[in-house]
């Protein structure tokens, strides 16, 4: 049986409150979550906010460990990595797009989408950015600085930086929450357009539920628990 892209096993995430009135108090974020998800496929997590969405996308790419149960990707217990072995994971496997772009200020567009791929020893490095930025509308603004690009152009800047080493698995997180509403629908139409393309499985959270239902699936995130769901019962508010 082929392994599923993504596995969640018994994932369990909680933390304790600091500080005066509620100190030492466990929250728990999540509890017990089982799920497989397809190579290639398009999932949407939504839920309230503080539900956890974006922990569990943290625990997905192994910036963060679970309190207990298991990350496993293409069959590869994140669990098992050390450090390094996680950063390489995600050098190799994984890519991220934030809401906040989270783009080095002092580097062109070219010169952050080919980091990872300089980070890896690929001697290639620019051309293959040049030819993503160029797929991504932006051939013309190879040599700008972040701070002179509009808010949809950094974010087609992080999505190729994003993609630029062809990752079996991309997370965004809200990755249309900062644009205005003409932006964001390019922005979506481009995420999905490039799931296409690299049969990338796609795990994303947001609040914008007609993203969510291009989806091939939505899930609810509450009270530490995915729901599968569909229509009404997948308003995030």
């Amino acid at each position: 049986m082929t392994a599923a892209a993504v596995r969640l096993q018994g994932l369990c995430l909680h933390y304790t409150l600091q500080g005066a009135g509620r100190a030492g108090e466990r929250i728990d974020v999540l509890r017990g979550v089982d799920l497989d998800i397809a190579a290639g496929q398009t999932v949407a997590i939504v839920g309230p906010s503080g539900s956890g969405k974006t922990s569990l996308l943290l625990l997905l790419s192994g910036l963060e460990r679970p309190a207990a149960g298991e990350v496993l990707l293409a069959g590869q217990a994140l669990g098992a990595l050390a450090s390094d072995g996680l950063a390489d994971l995600r050098r190799s496997r994984i890519g991220i797009i934030f809401q906040s772009f989270h783009l080095l200020p002092s580097l062109s567009a070219l010169d952050n989408v080919a980091l990872p791929l300089q980070m890896a020893g690929q001697r290639d490095a620019h051309a293959r950015a040049k030819a993503l930025l160029q797929r991504v509308g932006l051939g013309a603004r190879l040599q700008q600085l972040p701070a002179t690009l509009s808010g949809g152009e950094q974010q087609r800047v992080a999505i190729a930086r994003a993609l630029v080493h062809r990752p079996q698995l991309l997370l965004a997180d809200e990755p249309t929450g900062n644009l205005d509403d003409a932006t964001g629908e390019t922005i979506r139409d481009l995420l999905f357009e490039m799931n296409r393309e690299f049969a990338t499985t796609l795990v994303l959270v947001t609040h914008d539920m007609a993203f969510a239902r291009r989806c091939s699936r939505v899930l609810r995130l509450h009270d530490g628990l995915l729901h599968e769901t569909t229509g009404a019962d997948a308003v995030p508010a």
